[in-house]
């Protein structure tokens, strides 16, 4: 039975890394086309912003402490109910937020960058390899150092980090409502 599941998961996961890339793709292909040289940079900043966020809270919800958040739900805190949950789904909720967004924004990152450095040789007539080198390496500087800095805080900032997440649902009425 649990084998079933794990593969409905697995199944689950893929369809949506599969969509969400799609659409990212799509999406900063769209907006990039569009933009100049400030608001690619814009566009890719948020990209990376975004995967580092998400990486940065798969990281935190597989190190909470589920018993801060049972203290805080019997206080009625809003947002604890949704963080317990997000503790108890902590592989799944980890596998969507580092791996599906995380992922799939590094890639989409990785895209816009080769676009950009294209781009950027073509407006200077360079036809060399260094403007692509460059840009390619810091922004893989910015994406890995960005990724090693959140999980360095929510290692350490766990609690704050879910009850964060938590409140966000909260607030968006993202929780299953078990009877």
């Amino acid at each position: 039975m649990k084998t079933k599941q794990s593969l409905r998961w697995i199944l689950k996961i893929v369809i949506i890394s599969v969509v969400a890339s799609m659409s990212f793709s799509l999406a900063s292909n769209k907006l990039f086309e569009q933009a100049g040289y400030i608001m690619a940079f814009i566009i890719l900043a948020m990209f990376i912003a975004v995967g580092v966020v998400f990486d940065a809270i798969g990281v935190a919800v597989t190190v909470a402490q589920e018993a801060r958040f049972h203290s805080m739900a019997t206080r009625r805190e809003r947002g604890a109910l949704e963080s317990l949950r997000l503790i108890k789904n902590a592989d799944k909720v980890a596998c969507f937020c580092s791996d599906v967004v995380g992922d799939v924004t590094g890639i989409t990152t990785g895209t816009i960058v080769t676009l950009m450095a294209v781009r950027l040789a073509e407006g200077l007539d360079a036809e060399n390899l260094l403007i692509p080198l460059i840009i390619s390496g810091i922004v893989t500087g910015l994406v890995i150092g960005g990724k090693a800095a959140g999980k360095m805080i929510a290692i350490n900032k766990s609690t704050g980090i879910v009850l964060w997440v938590g409140k966000l649902m909260n607030i968006l009425h993202l929780r299953k409502h078990n009877k």
